[in-house]
């Protein structure tokens, strides 16, 4: 992990703690790929991809989670739920897109994968 990339990270936690989310896991690494934050929110274990784009020149941040990148999300997030024996949890794939310079503009895409 690159420290750019931490601290957009870093960012999109304390933002989505405003929002009532509460941290379960960050950066989780596996053999089947990464998962930036995994939260929970009401009922849901909420999988979550962070993206920062200075510019949305090239379709922005939310653009860069390719249909290749989801793919590897979903298999990585099943693969968290088998190994924590979290047969029956509701659960959502939810994207933070970043963009511009400070003051950045979030953008908070819900059930974005599915």
């Amino acid at each position: 992990m690159n420290n750019r990339g931490q601290q957009f990270e870093l960012l999109a936690l304390a933002y989505l703690e405003q929002q009532g989310l509460r941290l379960i896991e960050q950066n989780y690494l596996c053999k089947m790929g990464e998962i930036d934050l995994i939260m929970q929110h009401d009922k849901h274990l909420v999988f979550i991809e962070v993206k920062y784009r200075a510019s949305n020149a090239y379709g922005g941040a939310a653009a860069a989670v390719t249909p290749a990148k989801q793919k590897k999300l979903t298999r990585t997030a099943k693969w968290y739920l088998q190994q924590h024996k979290l047969n029956n949890v509701a659960c959502r794939f939810d994207v933070v897109a970043i963009e511009g310079h400070e003051p950045y503009q979030y953008q908070w895409l819900r059930n974005a994968i599915n």
